[in-house]
């Protein structure tokens, strides 16, 4: 139950799968990244591309193959090929993301930040205001992972507003909750992710309620509403013990261990920590394992 991938990158990859629709040398490029085969897909753009060295379909393609192998220098120059070339302003949305996507990866984020901009404003010109929900998202994320949260806040909002259901207000408030908690603002925080837990509990995937659900007693711990964080916590874990799982079971074990810590139960919080730990150690997590130590560091 472990979340691998966000709901905005499949958004994108769902959205990127309607771009392509020239040669058939650049179609099965992209049949072949939807399987995981970067290197077939490289052949195919270059056939593609020896064909027509200015099909922008499949510089784009090119460049998703390359930045799948780890050769980001080279998908920067496919993706601003496909820009340059192209006068489509969705076509070049997307290439714009992309090559903010890779610069980010590169940790250019200046240059990131700048290539989502662009994306942002060619989303615009597109009448996409699906894009412009991505880009101010894309913007927001780089803020929030080189700390600058204040930055980040703004982004979020607006991607709020652009959201067009359930699982797409889901995902934008926990960014906001997030980016909340991160400046201290913790009853926003509450109320944010409440939102999102709400939405998650309606159209959600199982990942995206139980991550919700940890995340909400989280804030609630945080705030010292501990009725609150209980009830969601022990429902939580309930849930995971039911769905089979053990990540998210070991998550809000270890949450409600610090609520048992507060209210003096200590013989309960070491029981609910032994158990988070020993999830960790049969699920061979090391991950989760280290992430138990230092959320229950200096508990007791």
């Amino acid at each position: 139950m472990k979340l691998q991938i966000t709901l905005s990158s499949i958004f994108i990859t769902l959205l990127l799968n309607n771009v392509y629709a020239a040669s058939l040398e650049a179609l099965a490029c992209k049949t072949a990244l939807d399987k995981g085969d970067a290197i077939t897909a490289l052949k195919q753009a270059e056939k593609a591309l020896n064909n027509n060295n200015k099909e922008v379909d499949a510089l784009i393609c090119q460049g998703r193959a390359l930045a799948a192998t780890t050769k980001l220098d080279s998908a920067l120059s496919s993706f601003k090929q496909a820009n340059n070339l192209s006068t489509d302003a969705f076509e070049k949305t997307i290439a714009t993301l992309l090559i903010g996507r890779t610069y980010h990866a590169l940790k250019q984020d200046d240059l990131a930040i700048a290539s989502f901009q662009q994306s942002l404003e060619n989303a615009k010109v597109a009448s996409n205001q699906a894009f412009e929900r991505v880009a101010h998202n894309a913007i927001g994320d780089v803020y929030f992972e080189s700390n600058q949260y204040t930055q980040a806040l703004p982004e979020y909002m607006a991607a709020t507003k652009l959201a067009a259901n359930d699982n797409e207000r889901g995902e934008s408030y926990e960014k906001v909750a997030s980016a909340h908690h991160k400046l201290n603002q913790n009853d926003l925080a509450v109320e944010y992710q409440l939102k999102a837990y709400l939405m998650h509990d309606t159209a959600g995937t199982l990942d995206q309620y139980a991550h919700s659900s940890v995340e909400l007693g989280r804030y609630y711990v945080i705030t010292k509403s501990y009725s609150s964080a209980e009830n969601i916590l022990n429902k939580i874990i309930k849930f995971a013990k039911d769905q089979g799982g053990a990540y998210y079971e070991a998550q809000g074990s270890y949450v409600l261990a610090q609520v048992k810590a507060a209210k003096g139960d200590i013989a309960a919080a070491k029981s609910l920590i032994e158990n988070a730990k020993l999830i960790a150690r049969n699920t061979n997590d090391k991950a989760l394992d280290a992430e138990i130590d230092q959320e229950t560091k200096g508990l007791f």
